[in-house]
């Protein structure tokens, strides 16, 4: 069988079953079954190169395994975040797109500080801290997360980047004792989904650990709000806190940060749909 019909019938099956990029994820299972890259997949493509039976089996298989709505990112194993290929799969919560401006307002923040201390709680795969530490070399990054399996994966992900990410296993509530008023920039992407909103797509929905997910409380905000005192105890007087919400949370959990008493500026910053994402406030 040639490529392009594979590619076509495999296109088909997905688009069938509701996958939101059918030709898209079609093409990267081929690339990760033949062990090649996009490029070249797509050169093969239109040159009518065919598909050995062993690797077509192979293929199709992942593939019905997508069509029941297993995250692409499970099948080959990695995720793309920040410029960085990181491990990822069951137990761990997948890095998106919408967190890379997360990451951005931290290195907006950061600059002018020079050799900064920055910790990221609730760190999953270490996408975010991992992804500051590559883009500032001179910066002391922490990092903690509370699952063993999610910390498993920032484990091999701080391996295989050899990225000097002090990373530990533990609450982030409690995080860093040794390093209380001595932060430049605390980063969060914690649980806060409310009890009653329940994700709509079944990639997050049967796929992503609910440890990720829901934030607790009648509107998700109780374990953020947990992880903002935290991070007003390890900031120096003026260091920055940015944490990811869901996009109806813009309001509330900025109200919220302002009610704690501790952050002399609060504001919202929308992501790159123009949905309300990241919170940031200043340290008072």
């Amino acid at each position: 069988m040639t490529l392009d019909r594979l590619l076509r019938t495999a296109t088909a099956s997905l688009a069938q079953a509701g996958v939101p990029s059918p030709a898209v994820d079609a093409e990267l299972l081929l690339a990760h079954v033949l062990d090649r890259d996009l490029g070249d997949v797509r050169r093969a493509r239109v040159l009518g190169e065919d598909v050995q039976d062993g690797a077509r089996t192979a293929y199709l298989e992942l593939v019905g395994r997508r069509a029941s709505r297993v995250p692409l990112q499970h099948l080959t194993g990695t995720a793309h975040f920040a410029g960085l290929e990181l491990a990822v799969g069951p137990g761990v919560f997948v890095p998106r797109p919408e967190t890379e401006v997360l990451v951005g307002l931290a290195l907006e923040a950061l600059e002018g500080v020079e050799r900064p201390t920055v910790v990221d709680l609730c760190t999953g795969s270490g996408a975010v801290a991992l992804a500051v530490a590559r883009a500032r070399s001179d910066a002391r990054v922490g990092a903690v997360e509370l699952s063993a399996k999610a910390h498993g994966y920032a484990v091999t992900n701080v391996r295989r980047t050899a990225l000097p990410v002090d990373l530990r296993l533990g609450r982030a509530q409690e995080a860093f004792p040794e390093l209380v008023g001595a932060v430049d920039v605390v980063t969060a992407n914690p649980p806060y989904i409310p009890p009653d909103a329940v994700p709509v797509d079944v990639e997050v929905r049967e796929h992503d650990p609910e440890l990720a997910l829901y934030g607790g409380g009648e509107d998700g905000l109780e374990v953020p709000l947990q992880v903002a005192a935290r991070a007003a105890l390890l900031l120096r007087p003026g260091g920055v806190l940015l944490m990811e919400h869901a996009d109806v949370q813009g309001e509330s959990l900025s109200a919220a940060l302002a009610a704690q008493g501790t952050w002399s500026q609060v504001e919202d910053h929308a992501d790159l749909n123009g949905r309300p994402r990241v919170a940031r406030a200043v340290r008072g």
